[in-house]
């Protein structure tokens, strides 16, 4: 469902049109008698078949958006946040992680939330992403990967101040990371050996000591570890040449060592396209990469490339997912 007041519904409405001849086939956990509403408001010809089960869902796509009803607890209106629509934002999210975990779809694509409603309405999760981690059972969290046609970046932190994000570095959450990305990359993108480029976090690396101790203290005994276990890593590397097209022909993906030194470099290659990745999860979860743009929700203008594209990298990750366990 995602924030009900944003563009979600509209991005969905569009990636049915756009996929519905050639798929992947899928279906929406959301209030149908709001996808019809915002399809009448913005003029676009999209029915809406409501679901009882999942088994119902594939028949129809060709014609129309199947969807399973999941109803909020007020009209909704584009641009306009109400808190009362959390609970069902938030509750849309746990069904359609009970339904991929059931096995009953191959993976789950998720739709932008506005966090600040969802904490007013006391939602205890920084994110998606950390709600994804807790309802899947994993402590230690999951791990976000921001991907595009030509590059993929990973977060070591992913939603923390500046400040926080440097003082919380450590080896063993960089380790953490990589080795999760390092299984990914194998098992959900069929890379037989993946490469890995590890950012320093300091200035060209820490310039040797001279701009910061933490690259030699923190980033090199991890990147060590990691070639030690027999994972092709690299690093640490300064951060301001490792985005150029031909650095990025020599890695699989990058570990950056906070959000904007990953998403920075992600958007400005891709803005419209990139897809926002979830890994370390018992299941598939993509997302748009972007957020809920409640200055343009309802106007009809709104670009559905970057859910498009999730749905399309969802149905890929899922194929190769199944494959790497056959084998």
């Amino acid at each position: 469902m995602g924030e009900p007041a944003g563009i979600g519904g509209e991005i969905l409405l569009n990636a049915w049109r756009a996929l519905r001849q050639d798929g992947p086939a899928f279906f929406a956990v959301d209030d149908a008698a709001r996808l019809e509403a915002l399809a009448r408001m913005i003029g676009l010809a999209v029915p809406i078949r409501r679901i009882e089960s999942v088994a119902e869902a594939t028949a129809p796509f060709p014609s129309a958006l199947p969807v399973l009803h999941a109803a909020l607890a007020s009209p909704s209106a584009p641009g306009r946040l109400d808190p009362r629509h959390a609970n069902a934002v938030t509750a849309s999210i746990a069904r359609a992680v009970h339904l991929v975990r059931a096995g009953d779809a191959a993976a789950l694509v998720t739709n932008p939330i506005h966090k600040a409603t969802l904490y007013r309405a006391g939602f205890g999760f920084p994110g998606h992403t950390e709600y994804l981690a807790h309802l899947a059972e994993k402590p230690q969290g999951a791990v976000m990967m921001l991907a595009c046609d030509t590059l993929r970046v990973v977060p070591v932190s992913v939603h923390l101040p500046l400040r926080r994000a440097i003082e919380t570095l450590t080896t063993e959450r960089i380790l953490y990371v990589a080795r999760i990305v390092n299984d990914a990359l194998r098992h959900d993108f069929g890379i037989a050996r993946p490469r890995l480029a590890v950012a320093g976090l300091n200035p060209h690396a820490g310039e040797d000591g001279a701009l910061g101790e933490e690259d030699r203290a923190i980033v090199l005994p991890a990147v060590t570890a990691l070639r030690e276990a027999g994972i092709d890593a690299r690093g640490p590397l300064p951060p301001d040449t490792m985005f150029h097209a031909e650095a990025r022909a020599t890695y699989d993906a990058a570990i950056c060592m906070y959000h904007d030194q990953a998403l920075i470099p992600l958007k400005t290659i891709d803005f419209h396209g990139g897809v926002n990745i979830t890994l370390g999860l018992p299941f598939v979860r993509t997302s748009p990469d972007h957020g809920t743009a409640l200055d343009i929700a309802g106007t009809g203008h709104a670009r559905a490339d970057s859910l498009i594209a999730a749905i399309q990298m969802a149905a890929t990750m899922a194929m190769s997912r199944r494959r790497a366990a056959a084998a």
